[in-house]
């Protein structure tokens, strides 16, 4: 029986220490051969053989695409298999102090060590892994860390309890044709199947394995008898067995492509189907309203049950539990996969460009998420007029990564793992603001992708009320692929740090905010405050960026700041805008729970205003309470230019709690100060928010625009402005 496996073809390298290079070198020829797996006997008790995971280690590192069973998952970019057995030469084991074992010990040793392994790499789970076996225990052993990809197990079986074993819970089984009698494959797999169904799992999503001697036969020959194997009996690896450089080219150069020729041939004449690639375990765990089988062909799709859903379920901000995650890599599979949401008319969509998003729209529970993390590239369109093109699912810190090599920056939020669609779509109010303006002040174009899946690209002259409507209130239109930014030159800055203590809160505020009017445009700071604690004075955290080389220059920007309050912290110093967006940790986001925070946008700290913050701030309804300047640059735009209208305003103000109903009561004070919010540092799904967030008249444009690019309101999951049903 054929279960429809792709077929892989490796080596089985003897580890000798006899010439240590030796085996490296057949490793790195079986890559260039064509073979794609690299397998290594693991005997410690074997004294002629190096150890084999340093051994491995340094495969790894010599080589870039083959895969090493086993190896080292993290440091070889996810090119691990491993391959256990039960053991067998137990006198050398127990003669390192192990205990002897029985063959039927043995297989118990080895089911609760598989158990064990696999809940180690379980880093969804929380808490620490906890097995009372026979053999092997764990109390409390700690997670992870969690392997690159889902490292398969593939287990030596020939006898009926480990043949069990591998339908039990192994992912492959490898045997070794040498020692295997005529018709040992067929009823090794009749136990394995039996097995599998029995504790529910899908045959086919178990692999076949085989180790192969050299043969002497030529190479189409040998590719038929192998092929037979396949059709035969399902074995869809060969690993030859063989130390010769001669035979292993031979085996990967015109065995394999023979072979595979074959196998294809044979498979579409018998419409072989291929096997599953998610286990009933998986598929188990699909979200109801949601069509899996229309999922659009070559869109990569993350499923509940997929290994790398703990990666793509949650947002820096909020925890997910997204139905399907949607990874398009260009603007045409962006198209196919809205095709898909539109489908679903009922069902949640989330857009996503870097995941940390504040409110948390980035994600959701039971929808289906468009992740934009895959067009990420940065290309230099225009060195002379210092025009860009930058993916929507880029992240800012390579970004300015990219730009600094050039002696260029563009002003884009305060860290770095913000994705760029989401901010370049909002307004972007970052370290660069009161010299240059907002992110969205520098978008020349962009191309989007439309609710009825039409891909255009808008500017000044193409469907200017589109790109109008994009820098500001982009999420509502449509999904943006990717953004021509105008950057700026920007060498060398001044980074300053400082920790105040700040225990009349209202006068630091009310001082800060006015050092920072005072300042030239060349400075911009942001502020966060925490509340008192006891035996602690309150403390103030400033940062200031300056946009210049000139040490004098950046030390007289900060003197007014320096006279706020008694330092307790600080340092300043000459870097690049890139370092100081180097500040983010490109891992998956691990957020938890829905965030709660609240935004105003006002045009000065006034006494009032600073009293009603510092209230907030010792309130204790708050664990985050955030200032960032604006004014200069942006308030110099009009404030018809984009939907970002509140252009007036001096200072945003951002914070977060733990209970939106005590946030809420004393957040009310600082609201009466405000003329508008930033939706991007909101999270509340309160109505009347769009109002305060777009003027009148910027919400009626808006809202005309928005009835002609998406007349269903198919992108409404994230603080939708469409005018609200009106109930019968």
């Amino acid at each position: 029986m054929d279960y429809g496996h792709d077929l892989v073809f490796g080596a089985f390298i003897t580890p000798s220490a006899g010439d240590p290079q030796a085996p490296v070198a057949l490793a790195q020829l079986a890559e260039a051969s064509g073979l794609d797996l690299v397998t290594f006997q693991d005997h410690p008790y074997q004294p002629s053989f190096l150890d084999t995971w340093t051994l491995m280690s340094y495969v790894a590192a010599a080589t870039e695409r083959v895969h090493i069973a086993p190896s080292l998952d993290l440091l070889s970019g996810g090119r691990v298999d491993l391959g256990l057995g039960a053991g067998g030469f137990w006198d050398a084991i127990a003669a390192m102090g192990v205990a002897k074992l029985t063959p039927g010990e043995a297989v118990t040793a080895l089911e609760e060590a598989i158990r064990i392994i696999r809940a180690r790499w379980d880093t969804t789970q929380r808490g620490g892994v906890f097995l009372d076996g026979t053999t092997h225990s764990a109390h409390g052993a700690k997670r992870g860390p969690r392997p690159a990809h889902e490292i398969p197990i593939w287990l030596g079986a020939r006898k009926p309890r480990m043949l069990a074993l591998v339908g039990r819970a192994a992912d492959g089984w490898l045997p070794s044709l040498p020692w295997l009698e005529p018709g040992d494959y067929g009823r090794g797999n009749d136990r394995i199947d039996e097995a599998a169904a029995g504790v529910g799992r899908d045959p086919r999503s178990i692999r076949r394995l085989l180790n192969i001697g050299p043969s002497p036969k030529d190479a189409r020959t040998w590719a038929e008898e192998l092929a037979g194997y396949t059709i035969a009996d399902g074995v869809s690896t060969f690993i030859a067995m063989a130390d010769d450089p001669r035979e292993l080219q031979r085996f990967g150069a015109e065995v394999a492509p023979a072979v595979r020729e074959l196998v294809e041939r044979e498979r579409s004449a018998r419409g072989i189907a291929p096997a599953p690639t998610r286990s009933v375990a998986a598929l188990s765990r699909r979200r109801a309203g949601i069509d899996y089988d229309a999922v659009p062909v070559g869109v990569r799709a993350i499923e509940p049950g997929d290994f790398d859903y703990p990666d793509v379920a949650n947002t820096y901000m909020r925890g997910g539990r997204p139905g399907i995650v949607l990874q398009p890599a260009d603007a045409e599979q962006v198209s196919r996969a809205v095709a898909f949401a539109r489908q679903h008319p009922d069902v949640i969509l989330s857009v996503r460009s870097g995941g940390h998003g504040i409110s948390g729209r980035s994600t959701n529970d039971g929808g289906i998420v468009i992740d934009l993390r895959r067009m990420n590239t940065i290309e230099v369109l225009d060195a002379g007029r210092r025009l860009v093109r930058i993916g929507a699912g880029a992240r800012w810190a390579d970004v300015a990564a990219a730009l600094s090599e050039h002696g260029w920056a563009l002003s884009s939020g305060d860290y770095g793992g913000v994705g760029v669609g989401g901010l370049a779509t909002a307004g972007g109010i970052g370290w660069l603001a009161r010299e240059h303006g907002l992110t969205i002040d520098h978008v020349r174009a962009a191309e989007m992708v439309l609710a009825d899946g039409s891909v255009v690209r808008v500017d000044a002259e193409t469907d200017p009320d589109l790109f109008w409507a994009v820098r500001g209130a982009g999420a509502n239109m449509g999904i943006v692929t990717s953004f021509d930014f105008e950057v700026d030159e920007v060498g060398e800055i001044g980074w300053a740090q400082l920790v105040f203590e700040a225990s009349d809160a209202a006068g630091f505020l009310e001082g800060w905010g006015a050092a920072v009017e005072a300042s030239p445009r060349d400075l911009t700071s942001f502020l966060i405050m925490t509340g008192s604690r006891p035996g602690q004075p309150q403390t103030a955290f400033v940062m200031a960026m300056i946009d210049s080389a000139d040490p004098d220059t950046i030390i007289e920007r900060l003197q007014p700041f320096a006279q706020l309050g008694p330092l307790m912290q600080q340092s300043v110093q000459l870097t690049t805008y890139a370092q100081v967006m180097a500040n983010a940790d490109h891992g998956p986001q691990q957020g938890a729970g829905e965030p709660v925070s609240r935004s105003a946008l006002v045009e000065a700290i006034t006494p009032e205003l600073a009293a009603s913050m510092a209230r907030l701030i010792d309130s204790g309804a708050t664990h985050f309470f955030s200032l960032r300047a604006l004014g200069g640059a942006v308030a110099d735009v009009p404030d018809d230019a984009t939907a970002f209208a509140h252009r007036s305003a001096t200072f945003s103000i951002a914070t977060f709690g733990a209970n939106e109903a005590r946030l809420d009561a004393a957040w009310r004070d600082i609201a009466a100060h405000s003329r508008g919010l930033y939706l991007s540092f909101e999270t509340s799904l309160r109505p009347e928010r769009i109002g305060e967030a777009y003027p009148p008249a910027t919400l009626e444009r808006l809202r005309a625009i928005k009835s002609r690019v998406d007349p269903q309101n198919l992108f409404r999951d994230n603080f939708a402005i469409a005018e609200p049903a009106v109930s019968g």
